[in-house]
C-alpha cells in the first residue's frame, strides 16, 4: 500500500557488524586482493595459470583478467575488483598497479584508525593528497605529447607493453597498435572517433611465430568461396555486400498450400527458380567480381553466378560485413532490386583465398584508405595467443587515448 514504510526482514542467520571490527575486515579484504596479484607487477612479473569455470586454462599476468576469474563474496573486495575494471575500460593499462596502490593506501590507513582518527578525516587528507599529486604531475612531471611525433607515441605505448608477456616483441606490438589505431581513426569536423572494438578485429591463428603477426590493410574472414570452381584470386575486385538470402524464402511458420494437379507443383517450383534467377540477374547487371552475403546462397544461385564468373561467400557475420563495407567502400544492400553502381565497392586492391593450417581464409587487402583492419596474430598455442591479445588490447587502448587527446 502507498504511504507505508518498507519492511526489512532479517533471517536468524543474518549478522550485522559495525565499527572498528568491520573497518579492519574491509582493510584486510582489500590487502588480500592486492596480495593476490602483487606478483603480476613489473618486469619480473610472473604468469598465472588459472582454471576458468568451463575447465579451460587462462594464462596471464594481466591483473584485470585474473580478478575477472575470481569469485568474491566480500563487498570491499568486490569494490577493489571494480577499480581494476574501471581502470581497464578507461585507460586500458595499469590494472595491477591501481589495485596494489589501493591495497597500500588501505594498509597505511589502518594505523590512523588505531589512533581513533575518524575515517572521514583520513579520507579528507587522502583527497588533499590526490589534489597535490595531480598538481605536481601537471606542473613538473608531465610531458606534452605531439600526436604527429611517431617516436614519442611509440615510447608511451612501449611503456605499457614492456612489463607484459609480449614485452620481448615490444617493437612489433607497438607498431601493430599504432597502425591499427591510425587505420580505424576517423576525423569528422574536428571530432575524432576511434572504434577499436568494431573495426579492428583480432584474428588468432595458432602456428607460426609471433614475428609473423601483422596489421592487414584490409579485412580477413574465416570463409571460403561456396563453389570450388569460383575464382580465388582477383585483382582490383568489384565487391557487392548483401544482407539478404540468394534463395527462395521459406515460410516463417506453418504454411498450407493446396495443390490440385501435378502442373501446380511444377509451377510452384518454377516460381521459386524465377525468383532466384531475378535476384542473380540484378547482381550480374552490375558486373561484380565477388558477392558477400550474410544469409544463405542456394545451389541455383551459385550456378548462375558461377556462369557469370562471380565468386560468392555466404553466411558472413554482421560485424565482418560492416568491416568489409568500411574497407572496400561498398554499401550493404538489403534487396537485390535496389542495387546501384554506387553500392559497389572498388577500393580493395586484391581478393585472395589462402589456406592457413587446416582452414581457409579470405583476404581482402591492398585497400585504398581502409577505415577498418584485421590484426592477424600468430603464435605457438591458443593460450599464448589469448594472452598476446590481452596485452595488445592494452596497447590499443593506450594508443587510442593518445590520438584522442
Amino acid at each position: 500500500m502507498f504511504g507505508q514504510q518498507p519492511i526489512l526482514v532479517l533471517s536468524q542467520n543474518t549478522k550485522r557488524d559495525s565499527g572498528r571490527k568491520v573497518q579492519l575486515e574491509n582493510i584486510n579484504a582489500g590487502k588480500t586482493i592486492a596480495d593476490v596479484i602483487r606478483t603480476c607487477l613489473g618486469p619480473q612479473a610472473m604468469l598465472k595459470m588459472l582454471m576458468d569455470p568451463m575447465g579451460g586454462i587462462v594464462m596471464t599476468n594481466d591483473g584485470n583478467a585474473i580478478l575477472r576469474e575470481i569469485t568474491v563474496q566480500h563487498p570491499a573486495a568486490k569494490s577493489m575488483i571494480e577499480i581494476a575494471r574501471t581502470q581497464d575500460e578507461e585507460v586500458g593499462d595499469g590494472t595491477t598497479s591501481v589495485i596494489v596502490l589501493a591495497g597500500e593506501m588501505l594498509a597505511v590507513a589502518e594505523q590512523f584508525l588505531a589512533q581513533n582518527i575518524h575515517p572521514t578525516v583520513i579520507i579528507r587528507e587522502y583527497r588533499q593528497a590526490l589534489e597535490d599529486a595531480v598538481q605536481l604531475l601537471n606542473d613538473k612531471i608531465s610531458v606534452p605529447v605531439d600526436i604527429n611525433d611517431k617516436e614519442k607515441l611509440k615510447q608511451v605505448i612501449r611503456s605499457c607493453v614492456g612489463t607484459k608477456y609480449i614485452g620481448r616483441w615490444a617493437d612489433l606490438a607497438v607498431n601493430i597498435a599504432l597502425d591499427a589505431v591510425n587505420t580505424v581513426m576517423i576525423n569528422e569536423n574536428g571530432r575524432i572517433e576511434v572504434d577499436i572494438k568494431n573495426y579492428a578485429k583480432v584474428e588468432k591463428i595458432p602456428g607460426g611465430t609471433i614475428e609473423e603477426s601483422q596489421v592487414l590493410n584490409g579485412v580477413m574472414i574465416n570463409k571460403d568461396v561456396t563453389h570450388p570452381k569460383m575464382n580465388r584470386t582477383i585483382k582490383n575486385p568489384r565487391i557487392i555486400l548483401l544482407d539478404c538470402p540468394l534463395e527462395y524464402k521459406k515460410g516463417e511458420s506453418q504454411t498450407n498450400i493446396e495443390i490440385l494437379g501435378e502442373q501446380d507443383f511444377t509451377k510452384l517450383l518454377q516460381l521459386e527458380e524465377e525468383h532466384v534467377k531475378h535476384q542473380c540477374e540484378d547482381i550480374i547487371a552490375l558486373k561484380p567480381d565477388i558477392v558477400f552475403t550474410e544469409k544463405g546462397v542456394s545451389d541455383l544461385a551459385q550456378h548462375y553466378l558461377l556462369k557469370a564468373g562471380i565468386s560468392v561467400i555466404r553466411r558472413l557475420r554482421k560485424t565482418d560485413n560492416n568491416r568489409l563495407a568500411r574497407a572496400c567502400g561498398a554499401t550493404i544492400v538489403n534487396r537485390t532490386e535496389e542495387l546501384k553502381e554506387s553500392d559497389v565497392g572498388t577500393a580493395a586492391g586484391r581478393f585472395e583465398v589462402k589456406k592457413i593450417g587446416d582452414e581457409y581464409f579470405s583476404f581482402i587487402t591492398e585497400c585504398k584508405n581502409p577505415k577498418a583492419c584485421t590484426i592477424l596474430l600468430r603464435g605457438a598455442s591458443k593460450d599464448i595467443l589469448n594472452e598476446i591479445e590481452r596485452n595488445l588490447q592494452d596497447a590499443l587502448h593506450v594508443a587510442k587515448n593518445l590520438v584522442r587527446l
